[in-house]
């Protein structure tokens, strides 16, 4: 399986789009930023998201 197949199935029927994603995911393993403070900073931007939500993303990702 491509990695472009796999990156979608991980994205399949997710509410935000995959760029807001990747970015807290990538935030989060480049700063060490916690996912509550993640959520913080998307809720500042206008993005409703729960910090269990990149939790699980970021785990799909990591395996």
């Amino acid at each position: 399986m491509s990695g472009g197949v796999q990156q979608r199935s991980i994205f399949k029927r997710r509410r935000f789009p995959v760029e807001i994603i990747l970015v807290c995911v990538r935030w989060y393993c480049k700063y060490g930023i916690t996912y509550r403070d993640l959520a913080e900073m998307m809720q500042e931007r206008g993005v409703e998201v729960d910090a269990s939500t990149i939790f699980r993303v970021g785990s799909a990702l990591r395996t």
